[in-house]
């Protein structure tokens, strides 16, 4: 006979039990609590996607808006805008990568890969500047027609690619979609 035996069903057994099940479901409710904060909160789950009415927008203009913290250039350009950025030979660009989530991975940064809509009217793009985060200005500023970031001295083209000075890539393109003629959808 054995010592072990001595002790099935005792009281102690029952007190072993209960502390390792009260152990488990604490730590498991202190696991629940530390998860659960790392998910976004309500008002950035709010801001994940936005619409934007677009129908004041006339060619040659662009308006800001913020999303998720970062200004968004929607630019709608007109033909000439249009032509100066279809004119432009890959090879004279830094960036040849399209930076456009819309599209699968890896594509050309030609001016129709850049663009929402098929015609290249509509441009938009986050307005930060790659070198270091600056909003660069619009408005056909720069050598290129397109923007200028002053205050290291990138100019990016009317396609929102960098063209010259110290930023490393083109100006990234957010998700958006068109929800109808006159609304865009970020996010």
């Amino acid at each position: 006979m054995s010592h072990a035996d001595d002790h099935v069903g005792t009281r102690r057994d029952f007190l072993y039990y209960a502390t390792a099940g009260a152990g488990t479901v604490a730590a498991g409710a202190a696991a629940w609590t530390l998860v659960n904060q790392m998910n976004p909160s309500a008002d950035v789950q709010a801001l994940a996607s936005i619409q934007v009415d677009v129908s004041g927008v006339t060619p040659g203009s662009q308006i800001t808006v913020l999303f998720l913290g970062k200004p968004v250039f929607i630019r709608r350009r007109t033909p000439e805008e249009i032509e100066a950025g279809r004119a432009v030979d890959l090879n004279q660009l830094t960036d040849r990568d399209a930076q456009n989530p819309n599209l699968p991975a890896g594509q050309p940064a030609t001016d129709q890969n850049r663009t929402l809509d098929d015609a290249g009217e509509w441009l938009v793009q986050i307005g930060v500047c790659t070198h270091l985060g600056c909003v660069p200005i619009g408005d056909g500023a720069g050598d290129f027609g397109g923007w200028f970031c002053p205050c290291h001295g990138s100019h990016y083209d009317t396609a929102g690619r960098i063209r010259r000075g110290p930023a490393p890539q083109n100006m990234h393109i957010p998700v958006a979609s068109f929800i109808n003629d006159t609304t865009i959808l970020l996010g």
